[in-house]
This record gives C-alpha cells, structure tokens and sequence, in this order.
C-alpha cells in the first residue's frame, strides 16, 4: 500500500484550489499523499479516516486539516449511498514568502504546524466551519480568499481539535519507516477478515515479534492487537448498514466469535451492533 504521489495544481485565477464531490471516488483504494496543505470536510454521513497511521471511523460527517506529505486515504472510500465532500488545497507560501510569519498570523502559523499531525475537528466547530467551507464552492475569488482566512483563524483558536497522529512521529513517505509501515497497512487491509498471524507480520517489517510489538506502538501510539480491530469495527461499521445478519457481519469483519464482537463494538463506538444500525435507519 505505498502511497500514491498527487500532482496538484491551483484553478486559473486562484492561489488555491476548491474540490466539491457529490458522488464517493470510485476506486478501490486511493492511500496518496501531496506537498500541499488539505482541508476535508464531510456535511453528514459514515466513512473511514486515515491518516497518516491514525485509523478509524468518523459517523456525522468530518472536518480534518492535513499538513503536507501526510499520506492519506479518500475520505469516501467504504461509503455506501449519498456522499458530499468539500477540499481546499493550498501550499503553505499560497500567499507569498513569509505569509505566516507576519505577526497578524501567528495563531494561524501555529495551527499549520499542528496540521503537521492531522486534526479533526468536531462539535460547533466542525458545524460552524462546514457552513463557511460551503460559501468557497461559490464565492468569486476575492470573497473566497477572505473566507479561508476566517476558516483558518476560527480553526486556530478551535477547542474541539484532535490530533490524529503522534506528536512526535514526523511522516516522510519516501522514509524507510514509512515503506515499512505502508506493508504492515496493506497486509491489514487485505488479511482483517482472517486470522493474522502476528509472526507473520513481523516477519513482513523484518523484525521479531518483541521487537515489532515495540516498534508498532511507538510508531502509531496503540498496539497492533488494537490497531487491527479498528480496522475490523470500521469494516462492521460499514456492513451494519446493509441487511446482513449481524453475525454475518461479525464474521466477514474478522471476528470468528460473536460475543467478542459485541463487546470490541462497544468498546470502540458506545453502542451494542444492533444499537447503532436502528440508529443508521433512523437517520435515513
């Protein structure tokens, strides 16, 4: 799963670029990454996040800012029915040299730093900022570029932001760390619904078992154990939206025991399986 290089270039007329999909990307998988800055923003739905080596799974909409180079995946991939998505892409110096060092920014220099790690933001803000995100599918450019400035202040000064990857953990795709990490992702993504063999993986990333217990955690800050059933409760998130019989379900996630499930669900979202699909049909 090594990420793919996206070659991204600003509309005429702008120093930005603003993307609005009304439809989920149709391909199978697209782990990709970028030299620009990224916003995200998902109205409504459930899908999965990742970012970086954060995975997991968002359920009413999504509003992420990501730093450059930061691989990630298509915020639509999984998503089944309606999809709406909003991205602003920019390089950090979109206004000039020095844009962020001037001193009326220093809020906003801060919050590029941080989207260094990835942020979700949630609550008002997230409800507040997608309102704003809307205006830019619109906005002739002047009153666009004022608009983004304003997004990127109210997101400076947010109280509700999540960073998604370690502090201390500095992504660089063409790293070895990164390639490493890249095999262990896809042999996740292609194997969840079975038994892993942890020695395998280990042997995958070329280290012994200890070693690569080690290793994964420092790298991701969680375990691999629970690393790999976020995986699983994301797929189980997604198959909970269609009539299979939460066994079923249970099963093609990787889960070969139902009880264990019910309680690895519960654990991660709050809610019993059962609980959350009455809550999906309610909403739709």
């Amino acid at each position: 799963m090594k990420p793919t290089f996206e070659k991204i270039e600003p509309g005429f007329g702008s120093s930005f670029r603003v993307l609005h999909h009304t439809e989920p990307d149709t391909c199978w998988m697209y782990w990709h990454y970028h030299p620009e800055y990224e916003i995200v923003y998902v109205p409504r739905g459930q899908g999965k996040r990742h970012v970086g080596h954060h995975v997991s799974a968002y359920d009413d909409g999504d509003l992420v800012f990501m730093g450059p180079n930061l691989p990630h995946l298509n915020f639509s991939h999984g998503v089944v029915g309606d999809f709406e998505e909003i991205v602003v892409q920019m390089q950090e110096d979109f206004l000039g040299p020095g844009f962020l060092q001037r001193p009326e920014m220093e809020n906003v220099r801060r919050l590029f730093e941080r989207a260094k790690q990835g942020i979700s933001f949630g609550g008002e803000t997230k409800r507040r900022i997608g309102t704003e995100l809307e205006k830019l599918v619109s906005q002739p450019p002047f009153e666009r570029l004022l608009t983004l400035l304003s997004v990127f202040q109210q997101l400076a000064s947010s109280a509700d932001a999540t960073a998604l990857n370690a502090d201390t953990y500095s992504l660089d795709p063409n790293g070895r760390d990164q390639e490493r990490i890249n095999r262990i992702y896809g042999y996740v993504d292609r194997h969840f619904a079975d038994a892993i063999d942890v020695q395998e993986v280990a042997s995958l990333a070329g280290l012994t078992v200890p070693a690569f217990s080690r290793y994964f955690r420092k790298m991701t800050q969680m375990t691999f154990t629970d690393f790999v059933n976020e995986f699983r409760i994301t797929q189980a998130r997604k198959l909970l939206m269609t009539d299979r019989p939460i066994a079923a379900v249970a099963d093609e996630s990787g889960f070969n025991n139902l009880s264990h499930f019910n309680k690895v669900f519960r654990q991660r979202t709050g809610q019993t399986p059962g609980a959350y699909r009455r809550g999906l049909r309610m909403a739709s």
